[in-house]
């Protein structure tokens, strides 16, 4: 007998629950592409996105998911011919070099590994190699999707920095823009890049990418560039430009009620609660976690991500999870994806997230081991709801 009817909960990473006021923004007329609404919108998104960044870079919107907004990145930047230097830590940081690759750069991995954060040292042994700094961009994610790693994006810029070399320093924000710090000009980031369906809690479809003055410099002799994606084309002063044509009107509506509903929140504050949901989250795993069945992916705690976390689950029985949270309760797990495919399940905890979503989720696997009779500690909610009573506070209230 089934309890799943109601409202469906994603716990998937990306795309991500929509907030009613999110939903509500879109449903309306669409507006005539150069009205004052439309202009303003724009402007006030790109202005945002850069206290989102917290840079003072130029920021670019297109219409396109995040492989598209890899694209856009890559294509200001890179020349054919270019060696790009990529940071695995999982799946996404190759899918990016791939990409590159495909376009025609030459591309080299550090593979590091699946159950861990880039190694900022072997990033820095690498690049002291690089005599004639034939390396001309370094690409990281600071949150792989796949593998549930955060890397340590300071950390690798102090490699970069003590090895003396002048790439290009470039992140992968998707997983990582609203649910944890991230400092682009503090951190001496060159290029970062995001979309719009994972900690900015809207509906799939938007890319962003943020430039430095380095990089703008370097845009000027890049050869990789096309009209679409272009940097040159997007910061000229004729709205429609901004978007290289008609903008995506509705998704921006959307957005921007996202965005208002983040800073109205309190940037910081966001950052605190995906901390506060992945304790939990974290919590719950490592008790279930005592049956010897059910695992971290990644091993240690410090590298694990505050927006996902893959759980790994001894004999193939990750996918039974999956189809017991949806089919039973309403719930809907992520898969593992490449080398986790078929043996691990992932947890999402960003976005438009509270806590009684994600108490819900983990009620929902616990539940599932239970039911399916896979060995696990008892009391992983419990657990989480400890976590959260320690740590969690009841907001201050401004005086009257």
């Amino acid at each position: 007998m089934s309890v799943a009817n109601g409202r469906a909960l994603l716990a998937t990473p990306g795309p991500t629950n929509l907030p009613d006021r999110v939903l509500q923004a879109m449903m309306r007329p669409a507006e005539e592409l150069q009205t004052k609404v439309i202009v303003d919108l724009t402007f006030s998104i790109l202005s945002d996105l850069q206290k989102l960044f917290r840079t003072s870079g130029q920021t670019f919107l297109y219409a396109a998911n995040g492989h598209g907004a890899w694209e856009a990145a890559l294509t200001n930047v890179l020349s054919r011919g270019d060696k790009v230097l990529v940071l695995a830590s999982g799946r996404f940081a190759r899918g990016w070099g791939e990409m590159a690759g495909f376009m025609g750069a030459d591309v080299e991995v550090i593979a590091g590994s699946w159950r861990a954060a880039v190694d900022p040292a072997a990033v820095e042994a690498r690049l002291r190699l690089d005599a004639d700094h034939s390396i001309k961009a370094i690409l990281m994610v600071q949150i792989d999707t796949a593998s549930g790693a955060v890397n340590d994006v300071r950390a690798v810029r102090r490699a970069i920095d003590a090895a003396g070399h002048p790439a290009l320093f470039m992140i992968d924000g998707v997983a990582s823009l609203a649910c944890m710090p991230f400092e682009m000009d503090a951190w001496g980031v060159d290029v970062a890049m995001s979309a719009s369906q994972k900690g900015l809690m809207s509906s799939p479809g938007l890319g962003f990418v943020a430039a430095n003055d380095k990089a703008m410099q370097a845009h000027q002799t890049a050869n990789m560039r096309t009209a679409y994606w272009d940097w040159t084309s997007r910061s000229s002063p004729l709205h429609y430009m901004k978007h290289c044509g008609t903008p995506p009107e509705h998704l921006m509506f959307g957005l921007r009620a996202a965005l208002d509903m983040i800073f109205e929140e309190g940037l910081e504050a966001v950052w605190h609660r995906h901390a506060l949901l992945a304790g939990a989250t974290h919590a719950a795993i490592a008790r279930w976690a005592e049956g010897q069945v059910v695992s971290f992916n990644i091993e240690d705690g410090k590298e694990r991500a505050a927006s996902v976390t893959p759980v790994l689950v001894a004999d193939n029985q990750a996918e039974a999870i999956g189809n017991f949270t949806k089919g039973v309760c309403g719930v809907t797990l992520g898969l593992g994806i490449g080398d986790l495919s078929g043996k691990a399940f992932r947890i999402a905890h960003m976005g438009h997230s509270n806590a009684a979503m994600v108490l819900g989720t983990l009620s929902a696997v616990e539940m599932a081991l239970q039911s399916l009779g896979i060995p696990h500690g008892a009391g992983g909610t419990s657990a989480a709801i400890a976590y959260l009573g320690q740590h969690a506070t009841m907001p201050v209230q401004a005086s009257a």
